[in-house]
């Protein structure tokens, strides 16, 4: 009985036989990848965010910053389990302090692109690695054949965790070149362990992982699909509500406190047909949903309405006359047409009738 719990919580991890018949990928398997993804639609997220926003550099910079953080990871578990899964509560515990890693990484993907600030993202990573470091001592202790293979994992993913830190307190200028330094050693890692002896890896294990998490990747491509279709079939609804930001104290919402081109400042109240015209513009995306995603090959596709939205008000702005500047909405009433010596406009028109005021 308490061999038999002691199997339960911690077993010998010794190398798996790569001729297993009918291996397939566990649940927890199954649970890491989808985990994973979630990480990779947040990079994604904000990738599409920037090239929306014209800023191409900046946003293949951070997406390659961070994905390769995610995919190395993925990777380095995918493999381990394939040779070493004793699944094991230890085992399966360890796997969830790496999943751990993931959604802390995922979480820090926003701080990263917008502020470049790569903190968060780098204690995922490090969170993750640190997961993975544990599996490999265990292993180093439980297989004697693989042990120096395991011990030179053990130290070189650890060695590399502490050059990722030190990325942290480097000036901005020297990110991008210490990240291939430190990416080139993330990568030669295996190849130095490997040379102190093969880990053993499941053929049919290993390609149904990779089939399978780009099952799951390509998962968000059929529901971007569905979305597009169903904002297709969207009724058009022309509505010029929440446009244009009411004045303070205001009871429409075309009563805006803006400023006229003159020395007075005075209050005006704008015609709805500035609201439609802009309305109509913005109305894809203020009725677009707020999250659409789109992966192909690991890239995800997000969130477009916001930009959409500006971009149609600026449309219908421009369109309506009006003009911005940096401090307030100004704008410029209509000049009169002018007249000639008899009073009329050009044309020949009588001009209209003034109103006295009593």
């Amino acid at each position: 009985m308490t061999s038999t719990r002691r199997s339960a919580w911690i077993r010998p991890m010794s190398r798996r036989d790569t001729g297993q018949e009918h291996r397939v990928a566990t649940p927890l398997e199954l649970f890491f990848d989808l985990c994973f993804v979630v990480a990779v639609a947040a990079v994604s997220d904000r990738l599409h965010h920037a090239l929306v926003e014209d800023e191409v550099g900046h946003g293949l910079i951070g997406y390659l910053l961070v994905f390769f953080g995610i995919w190395w990871a993925w990777m380095n578990f995918t493999w381990f389990s394939s040779a070493y899964d004793t699944d094991d509560i230890a085992y399966r515990l360890t796997t969830f302090v790496q999943i751990t890693g993931v959604l802390i990484l995922a979480a820090g993907v926003p701080r990263a692109f917008d502020n470049k600030d790569f903190t968060v993202v780098v204690a995922g990573y490090v969170v993750m690695r640190v997961g993975l470091i544990t599996q490999w001592l265990r292993a180093a202790r439980g297989d004697r054949r693989g042990r120096k293979t395991a011990l030179r994992f053990a130290t070189g993913v650890a060695a590399c965790q502490v050059g990722w830190v030190a990325l942290l307190f480097v000036p901005e200028s020297w990110l991008v070149p210490l990240f291939l330094v430190f990416a080139a050693a993330e990568l030669a890692v295996p190849v130095w362990a490997e040379r102190a002896g093969n880990t053993p890896w499941h053929p049919h294990h290993i390609a149904e992982r990779y089939g399978l998490f780009t099952l799951i990747v390509l998962g968000e491509t059929v529901l971007s699909a569905t979305t597009a279709v169903q904002r297709g079939f969207a009724p058009r609804d022309y509505s010029s509500a929440a446009v244009i930001k009411p004045a303070k104290g205001s009871r429409s919402p075309f009563h805006v406190r803006c400023r006229v081109r003159r020395r007075a400042p005075v209050r005006r109240r704008m015609t709805p047909a500035y609201g439609v015209v802009s309305g109509s513009g913005s109305e894809a995306g203020l009725r677009a949903p707020r999250r659409v995603t789109a992966s192909s090959g690991g890239t995800n596709l997000v969130r477009s309405s916001a930009v959409i939205s500006r971009a149609a008000r600026a449309t219908g702005a421009s369109q309506s006359g009006i003009t911005l500047r940096s401090r307030g909405t100004s704008v410029q009433p209509p000049r009169p047409p002018p007249r000639t010596s008899s009073g009329r406009p050009p044309g020949g028109l009588p001009a209209p009738p003034r109103r006295r005021t009593p």
